[in-house]
């Protein structure tokens, strides 16, 4: 039976599919529903600021600055923590926030996903996963921040940045480049 569980959770999510839709509290204790962003480009960012990935990220402001340029172009940015209450990553909605505040998150939204339901069905494997929903609601994008598999700072800069030239090309109403590839970073820990 876990194969077909795991088939079918895979199968929500696909490119050019309709991305699954999810009701989930945020750290402020809101509830927000993807269906409540119809017409807008949508983000959703796995993480973990435990993960040296995530750090990489965050020390640097590079998810910062995508956040906050993004956000001021309209679109809807989901910061998303998957971990589950007692594994690592996972911090209760309070505390959440305080993170997300002293890193610099300038997210939209932050996200509990405690019970892994929406990583599951979006199938995020690690943190940061990133994912695209288009203005029509199709999932656009899945995959890695950028090129370059490392936890190092200084190579952002010479990184291809994959995710970026992806949200790009979904504000321009034209075709994704490398829509699919692997993430890279820490386990997501349901």
């Amino acid at each position: 039976m876990k194969p077909l569980v795991t088939a079918i959770f895979a199968a929500l999510a696909a490119i050019g599919q309709p991305a699954p839709d999810f009701t989930a509290k945020t750290v402020k204790g809101e509830s927000v529903s993807l269906a409540d962003f119809k017409g807008k480009v949508v983000v959703l960012e796995w993480t973990n600021f435990e993960c040296p990935f995530v750090k990489k990220h965050y020390s640097s402001a590079n998810l910062p600055k995508l956040q906050e340029t993004y956000t001021a172009k309209g679109v809807v940015w989901l910061t998303v923590n998957s971990a589950a209450e007692g594994k690592q990553g996972y911090l209760d909605p309070a505390a959440m926030a305080e993170r997300a505040a002293k890193e610099g998150n300038k997210a939209s939204h932050i996200l509990m996903d405690t019970d892994g339901k929406i990583g599951k069905a979006y199938g995020a494997k690690v943190t940061p996963h990133l994912f695209i929903i288009n203005k029509e609601g199709v999932l656009a994008y899945d995959g890695a921040i950028d090129s370059k598999a490392t936890t190092k700072n200084e190579d952002i800069a010479t990184a291809d940045p994959l995710f970026a030239n992806a949200l790009d090309a979904v504000l321009a109403d034209k075709e994704v480049p490398m829509a699919k590839n692997q993430p890279y970073g820490c386990g997501v820990k349901y």
